[in-house]
């Protein structure tokens, strides 16, 4: 988990997106926000307040387990709930607009799709550069190498 303080979300962005390069765990999130305004708006149309309990359950338990079991990291929601919760809309928004492999590519390179795409079930290409050798590109900030600023 990054000690980094973002000054604003598009500072945290980048670092959300390397806690998400894995289309599952991606794919956990999207279950899980979709529930989480599931039982919200379940709650609003039956005036019944007892399905938010459900939410908090429903909205981390898939995207949580993808962080700890898959990826391997501690969710950004421990030292950055509302950033994190704000990625979580906007990671499914890109992903409905097809546009969140090409965002992992883009900040990370290839590592981001590592496997089958979300959006065309094509293969990405392999890479022959490892997390290491490639850093971390546009100057995002990141625990597995922390790199603030524009580094080219």
């Amino acid at each position: 988990m990054s000690n980094t303080k973002f000054e604003t979300f598009e500072d945290f962005w980048p670092f959300y997106v390397g806690e998400h390069k894995l289309p599952l765990n991606r794919a956990l999130h999207y279950a899980g926000t979709t529930m989480a305004v599931g039982t919200v708006t379940a709650a609003v149309v039956n005036l019944n307040p007892l399905w938010l309990l459900a939410t908090p359950v429903v909205g981390y338990g898939p995207a949580w387990f993808g962080h700890f079991i898959l990826e391997g990291n501690r969710p950004a929601t421990f030292k950055h709930p509302f950033y994190s919760i704000r990625g979580d809309f906007r990671m499914l928004k890109y992903a409905l607009q097809g546009k969140m492999a090409a965002e992992v590519d883009r900040l990370y390179g290839d590592l981001a799709s590592n496997g089958a795409s979300e959006t065309s079930g094509e293969t990405a290409k392999p890479t022959t550069q490892s997390h290491t050798e490639n850093g971390v590109k546009n100057g995002a900030a990141h625990e597995n190498g922390a790199v603030l600023g524009n580094p080219a």
